[in-house]
């Protein structure tokens, strides 16, 4: 014990040693008391103090503080800071935090900000300041859409852009602020920065253009797609042009889907093809999609993992159903069926197309084995092939699919072995969406039944779907007797809770109450605060008076904030998990001192981390890594042109580690490579991250930048297809 005692005060103190090296400006104790305030999202004296500190570092970092932890309370102290710090860089800080808040209560100190620094007068302004608070007016003006005042702010990012500024960051910031509040005229506002020198500009511009679906100045997007030296500028002029029109529009795309030498404008390109429902193009993605489909054939084997054709042919085939929808168009079908056999009959996106292109022969058709229920990615891929039949609104062909769907789901549970029927039980969330979809007599019968069900994510899908069926009393009873199964049973995922408060809110509010004020006293942070927002109903408390009463007793409780965790609840989702040590030990990391080298059945690339922007996320991942946690996961999604993600145990993009952290929002950007916790809202995260194939200006500000892969590495990333497994992860560094 003695020696065990000795080593633990030797590790903590070289702790506190190196975290000293990170910040010298910020004391480790300092650094420690702001990292304990984000963990549990509690703004209070202790983040206020510090926002007043004569260390202009230590109000720096604070405010990045009050920014994450989004508490309005905040706005006013943030505002003094913005008005009036002597730093550049607190008041930078400052108006990015704003922005994280997202309250309209910030909007006059934005507004008031940018016509300060970006006033005609102001020779001397801070152009990351004025940036920031360009970003924050697009940030609040998105959050708030509705309300009258994001048209202001819509307003002013559109003048700092017609006043054409000078720095890069401010452009682009406001390029993708421009996006997020979608004031009326943006579109040839935005059309002016095709033509800007800097090639980050042109693709920003472009790619918030193809999200508005603009269709200003098609023809010179045109030439950008046909001549550009900057691949992601060709990509999202590809996009942009899915909007327009004409043979010489359909041509470029045609073109650049074939012969480009980058896959990201190829996808690009298929996908405005496929948007434009072009017949003309069909003889052209056909002979891509063969040409690709031979070269699948001939590098299929079981060693070096999926062949890279996969990802492309999946989105031709997305493209030709699109176009060929109810034509039952023959050699599409051929091609998808090669496809199919090839690739097991696991892929969603070929079973959709096939359903589209020839819904009655995809319902009538005998499948091998029945599919031989041989692993979820059939089972799920089927689910979705059938519940595309739902959108033919033909009432045989659905009720077909619906006999067909349901005569699956009964001969799993009774036709397969006990440890098979465990392994496809993954795929019954997609198989209860499917059901909803097809809506067979019986539907509210059998949802109400997997609202029993010993899986969370199951019930979280059944959920879902009742809450867009009738309000009757059979279905809001089964609603609250399966928030009492999930509350007392639930401890490693909380889906299913979250999907019944707002399926049972939705169907009867008023009902709902008695739930949600035991929501209430759940352990589980994220459960609470959807209680509080959904309480916190202006007609809720109009009828029910002591709702009120109730927030202010579970404020008084902190039951607003993250509580720390304890063993007695039997659970450590939405709590509290680091201690002391896991604060320093993340403190103590630099940016460069520690990386992940992730070996691949496509090879090994390496994510360096960036411990000083988001530590405790670095942390979370290092810990699991050393587990051996992602050994062997497979990579359940692969989106071309623009993520790879991974870290789920399930395998269908819903499962994590049985806790969530923090988010650790920053200003690193969203550029090609870079290393993003995957969410379902804030402070979701757990142990499923992704790398982004190129810039997404759209996510900045919203997931947490924790690593980055570098260029050489990133040709390993862009090989990685769904279904490629991640041998092992080893971590390199403290």
């Amino acid at each position: 014990m003695h020696i065990y005692f000795m080593r633990h005060i030797l590790s903590l103190a070289l702790l506190l040693s190196a975290a000293a090296l990170v910040h010298p400006q910020l004391p480790v104790n300092t650094a420690v008391q702001i990292l304990k305030a984000e963990d549990a999202r509690r703004y209070d004296a202790s983040i206020q103090n510090l926002l007043t500190s004569p260390a202009a570092d230590v109000r720096e970092r604070a405010a990045l503080a009050a920014g994450r932890i989004g508490d309005e309370r905040a706005v006013s102290d943030l505002t003094r800071l913005l008005d009036g710090d002597s730093s550049d860089k607190v008041r930078t800080m400052a108006a990015f935090a704003l922005g994280e808040i997202e309250s309209l209560k910030g909007a006059d100190a934005v507004l008031e900000g940018i016509s300060r620094e970006l006033g005609s007068k102001n020779s001397g302004h801070d152009p990351k300041t004025a940036a920031r608070l360009v970003e924050a007016a697009g940030k609040i003006a998105a959050a708030n859409a509705k309300d009258p005042r994001a048209k202001e702010l819509g307003a002013a990012i559109l003048k700092v852009l017609s006043s054409g500024p000078a720095d890069i960051l401010t452009i682009r910031l406001a390029l993708t602020a421009a996006l997020r509040a979608r004031p009326e005229g943006a579109a040839p506002v935005l059309a002016k920065y095709i033509d800007h020198p800097d090639a980050n500009v042109r693709a920003d511009a472009l790619n918030a253009l193809g999200r508005l679906r603009s269709k200003e100045r098609l023809g010179d997007i045109r030439n950008l797609l046909q001549h550009d030296a900057d691949a992601v500028v060709r990509a999202n002029a590809a996009r942009v042009l899915g909007a327009g029109e004409g043979k010489e529009v359909l041509e470029a795309l045609v073109n650049a889907a074939a012969k480009d030498n980058d896959i990201r404008v190829r996808v690009s390109a298929i996908r405005s093809i496929g948007a434009l429902k072009a017949v003309t193009a069909v003889d052209q993605l056909l002979a891509r999609g063969n040409t690709l489909m031979a070269g699948m054939n001939a590098r299929r084997s079981p060693s070096s993992g999926e062949p890279v054709e996969k990802n492309e042919l999946l989105e031709i085939m997305t493209a030709l159903a699109a176009i060929l929808a109810n034509t039952e168009d023959e050699r599409s079908v051929i091609l998808i069926n090669k496809f199919r056999m090839a690739d097991g009959f696991g892929s969603p996106e070929a079973e959709v197309a096939l359903a589209k292109i020839a819904p009655r022969a995809y319902v009538d058709a005998r499948v091998p084995d029945d599919y031989g229920y041989r692993d979820f990615h059939m089972v799920t891929a089927r689910a979705h092939g059938l519940a595309q039949i739902a959108q033919t609104k033909d009432p045989q062909l659905i009720a077909g699919a619906g006999e067909k769907l349901t005569s699956w789901i009964d001969g799993m549970r009774t036709g397969v072995r006990p440890a098979d029927r465990q392994k496809l039980l993954v795929a019954m969330p997609e198989l209860t969406s499917a059901l909803a979809e097809l809506k067979p007599d019986n539907i509210d019968e059998i949802l109400r039944g997997q609202l029993q069900n010993d899986d969370a994510f199951v019930r979280a899908a059944a959920a879902g779907a009742i809450a867009d069926r009738p309000v009757t009393n059979e279905n809001v009873a089964a609603l609250k007797s399966a928030f009492t199964f999930s509350f007392v049973r639930d401890k490693h995922d909380d889906d299913a809770m979250l999907a019944v408060i707002d399926a049972l809110h939705k169907l009867d509010k008023k009902g709902s109450v008695g739930s949600l004020l035991t929501a209430l006293t759940s352990p589980d942070y994220l459960i609470r605060k959807r209680a509080f927002e959904l309480l916190n109903d202006p007609e809720l408390k109009k009828d029910f008076p002591g709702i009120e009463t109730s927030l202010e007793v579970a404020r008084s409780k902190h039951k607003d904030q993250v509580l720390p965790y304890s063993p007695a609840f039997g659970t450590k989702l939405g709590q509290v998990l680091n201690t002391e040590l896991d604060y320093r030990r993340a403190l103590s990391r630099k940016d460069g001192s520690v990386r992940a080298v992730l070996t691949t059945v496509k090879g090994a690339f390496t994510i360096e981390f960036a411990p000083e922007e988001a530590p405790l996320t670095v942390d979370n991942f290092v810990k699991l890594a050393r587990t051996g946690y992602f050994n062997g996961l497979e990579v359940h999604r692969v989106v071309p042109n623009f993520v790879v993600q991974d870290g789920d145990p399930r395998g269908d993009g819903s499962g994590g580690p049985g806790w969530s952290i923090r988010c650790e929002i920053n200003m690193l950007p969203y550029d090609r490579g870079a290393v993003g916790m995957a969410l379902s809202g804030k402070d979701t995260g757990g142990s499923q991250w992704f790398v982004t194939h190129s810039p997404q200006p759209h996510l900045d500000g919203g997931y947490t930048v924790f690593g980055h892969v570098a260029e050489k590495d990133m040709r390993v990333v862009d090989t990685i297809v769904r279904g490629d497994r991640i041998i092992n992860v080893r971590i390199i560094g403290r």
